[in-house]
C-alpha cells in the first residue's frame, strides 16, 4: 500500500482518470470535524464520479443519492492498495476532513 499527498496541480487530471476506473465501485463518505463530529454520507452505495474544478476550487463526489462538495480543499491524500484505490482523504481549509472509501461492487449471479 502507498499513501501519498497529491500536489494541487495534479488534482484535476488525477480525478478525471480516476472517475473512469471506479464506476464499478461502491463508496462511502465520512465527514469529520470538531463542530460536526463524525458523520457518514452514502454508506456503501454506487460511486458515479469525482472531479475538481480549479476555477471554483471545489471537489465534487457523486454517489447514488449523494452529491458531496468540498469547498476550498487544502490537501488531498490518496491510499492506493494492491487492487487499486482504497481511499481519498480531503482536508478542507476549515479543518474538516472528508474521507471517501472505496470497494468493488459485488457481482451477483444472473437470476434464473
Amino acid at each position: 500500500m502507498a499513501t501519498r499527498s497529491l500536489p494541487k496541480t495534479q488534482w484535476e487530471s488525477y480525478f478525471d482518470r480516476l472517475a473512469r476506473h471506479l464506476k464499478a465501485s461502491q463508496a462511502e463518505i465520512e465527514v469529520v470535524g470538531m463542530n460536526l463530529g463524525d458523520q457518514l454520507e452514502g454508506e456503501w452505495v454506487p460511486f458515479y464520479g469525482i472531479s475538481y474544478d480549479p476555477r471554483s476550487d471545489v471537489i465534487e463526489m457523486v454517489l447514488e443519492g449523494v452529491e458531496h462538495l468540498v469547498t476550498k480543499p487544502s490537501e488531498v491524500i490518496v491510499d492506493e492498495g494492491v487492487e487499486g484505490l482504497d481511499s481519498i482523504e480531503i482536508l478542507a481549509s476549515d479543518g474538516v476532513r472528508h474521507v471517501a472509501k472505496f470497494k468493488k461492487a459485488l457481482k451477483l449471479p444472473p437470476s434464473v
